[in-house]
């Protein structure tokens, strides 16, 4: 009987101790598994070619960047940069292209019949006021001409112009209405392009003949309007002046 039990306890301790065995095989072959997988793996041949490649890129970007530098700015751009100065510096010329179009529109001047530009005047200081023949306001400004130039006399370098703007009034009509009052200037009827651009470039008020407006055209070409409202021969004079010593 106490050998059956002894028997058995070593049965017994067999078993635990191949379990106990087995457990630890395991453990290690788990290990080995874990430590291969953790393992970093070898670095590809063709990494030590990719660093020297970038290596090679550098070098060239850094020979681009070279060649497109301040200094090879400054060898491109340096001459325009330099012209630039004198070329702010050559005086504006005055010519016929660079007039407004309406200058060189064609008007008949209504007591002669004769065709002209307001362009052909280029060289003299025209005082030019727009006007309809219903506007007394027009009536007195246009006194106000006729004093002044009875003021200035004769002058080659002075030439008035007085624009109807009205597109109902006619030529006829108005050859009547400077006959009966004695002025003896230009006087056309503006077609309709002409007071258009007038007033695009002037402003409306231009087409507003009770505003009396009027504006100066110096020998150059260039527009110099005058304040609206009525303005006397004296303070006609005085705005004149300094446009007709230049021509003389």
């Amino acid at each position: 009987m106490r050998r059956n039990h002894i028997f058995i306890v070593l049965m017994i301790t067999v078993l635990v101790l191949s379990a106990c065995a087995g457990v630890a095989e395991k453990s290690e072959i788990m290990q080995e598994s874990v430590v291969e997988e953790m393992s970093p793996e070898p670095m590809a041949e063709t990494e030590g070619d990719t660093s020297v490649a970038s290596d090679s890129m550098d070098d060239e970007s850094m020979d681009e960047m070279s060649d497109t530098g301040p200094d090879a700015m400054n060898q491109d751009g340096g001459d325009d940069l330099a012209e630039t100065p004198s070329a702010m510096e050559e005086p504006v010329v005055h010519d016929v292209s660079m007039l407004p179009n309406w200058f060189s529109m064609s008007l008949v001047d209504v007591n002669t019949g004769q065709e002209f530009k307001v362009g052909d005047f280029k060289g003299k200081v025209v005082l030019v006021e727009t006007i309809a023949m219903w506007c007394s306001t027009c009536l007195r400004q246009q006194k106000e001409v006729l004093a002044l130039h009875d003021v200035l006399g004769d002058s080659d370098h002075l030439v008035s112009l007085t624009l109807d703007i009205d597109p109902n009034e006619i030529a006829q009509d108005l050859e009547t209405y400077t006959q009966n009052y004695g002025f003896y200037w230009i006087y056309a009827v503006a077609p309709v392009e002409v007071s258009r651009q007038i007033s695009e470039l002037y402003g409306d008020n231009f087409l507003n003949p009770p505003s009396a407006p009027m504006f100066i055209i110096d020998s150059d070409g260039e527009v110099h309007p005058l304040r609206f409202g009525v303005k006397d021969a004296n303070e006609l004079l005085e705005s004149l002046k300094p446009f007709l010593d230049e021509v003389k």
